[in-house]
């Protein structure tokens, strides 16, 4: 477990002051790629590209437990895993993200009813589709944002990508009160999905991933029901580095892990509690956890003593499409949002990713 500096609470923490009111958060917008995948489709395309595998058995076995049944790409399967030269692969990569986010933007402002114009700050997250000016710089000219928006361009966070943006957006909303911020989120994850990646843990992100696109509004005002958060939490693993890693060579990017990824989770519960119960309250009523797969949601379960059912959205997302990376929570809030908590219920939106690195808020439901 991490060592904690005498008298400090682990993780970094933004608290409340005195008199501060809580920041809004909107129903969030996911929009999703036209193709769905099937796991039996999966598994048919693992059984005729890697036939001769000395463990296809034991890879069928375990990839069937995932627990995810469908999932979204950007492409037809048969044209996802083609090998391509990384400089195509990456420019498709890159249009398909801007895609993505784009049309989620643009849903959360007419949602909203909001005008680009009253846009103040836009927060983004990619980490699939390398490129300069990134997503920010792009929707910037896409929405035809005011050109004196800040843009905040939250890159190489994988999975965690989503939860840490909206925490930065809550910190600009803290720092320049009556601002109004646009969060998108955006991933490809199709485009680690390679022939010629045939370990174990590849076969498993194979099936586990799903691409799609998310945006959410970040004010200080409400913005009809929804999460008011109160407190955000920051937390890296420490010597943990190489147990998720994005890896490049000639054909693309590739998603690799190693067996103490595995026990991540666990070791992140003690000081996620330590810090929620600073609040004065002992365990959530609500959880918007990030969908990283049985093994993550199942620690987090029977680490904090949660009941399954608060953990039913996420299962949901899970298995319905994937682990959407970055835009993860913003499914499982969408979720919420259809099936309330409590008025004035205290909850935890947490999201995980590469590093080993979580990203929380902690928020109470409003009704309006």
């Amino acid at each position: 477990m991490p060592v904690q500096t005498p008298g400090r609470t682990p993780g970094r923490t933004t608290g409340r002051t005195p008199g501060q009111e809580p920041v809004h958060v909107s129903r969030p917008a996911v929009v999703l790629p036209p193709y769905e995948v099937e796991l039996d489709e999966i598994l048919a395309d693992i059984r005729t590209h890697h036939a001769d595998h000395p463990q296809l058995r034991r890879i069928l076995r375990i990839v069937g437990r995932t627990g995810v049944r469908s999932r979204h790409f950007t492409r037809p399967l048969d044209q996802v895993g083609q090998p391509e030269p990384i400089a195509e692969r990456n420019s498709r990569t890159f249009a398909d993200v801007c895609e993505l986010g784009e049309r989620a933007a643009r849903t959360v402002l007419a949602e909203q009813d909001v005008e680009p114009g009253r846009i103040d700050c836009v927060v983004t997250s990619h980490s699939t589709g390398f490129a300069i000016p990134g997503l920010d710089v792009h929707l910037m000219n896409a929405l035809r944002l005011r050109p004196d928006v800040r843009h905040i361009p939250v890159t190489q966070l994988g999975c965690a990508g989503g939860a840490l943006a909206l925490v930065r957006a809550v910190d600009h909303v803290r720092a320049h009160p009556g601002s109004l911020v646009l969060l998108v989120v955006a991933e490809a994850l199709s485009t680690v999905y390679q022939h010629s990646d045939d370990s174990v843990e590849a076969m498993i992100y194979k099936v586990l991933f799903g691409d799609s696109g998310g945006a959410v509004l970040v004010g200080d005002a409400p913005l009809g029901p929804g999460l008011a958060v109160q407190d955000t939490w920051e937390y890296t693993l420490p010597d943990s580095t190489e147990r998720y890693r994005l890896r490049v060579d000639g054909l693309g990017q590739h998603f690799d892990s190693t067996t103490e990824a595995l026990k991540s989770m666990g070791e992140l519960v003690s000081p996620l509690l330590e810090w929620y119960r600073r609040s004065g309250r002992d365990t959530p009523d609500f959880w918007v956890a990030h969908t990283g797969g049985p093994r993550i949601l199942n620690d987090l379960e029977e680490g904090v003593g949660c009941d399954r059912k608060l953990l039913q959205h996420s299962w949901d997302s899970l298995r319905e499409r994937g682990n959407l990376g970055g835009v993860a929570v913003l499914d499982v809030l969408d979720r919420l949002h259809a099936d309330p908590p409590a008025p004035d219920a205290s909850g935890v939106l947490i999201g995980l990713g590469p590093g080993f690195t979580a990203a929380a808020c902690r928020a109470v439901w409003r009704t309006g």
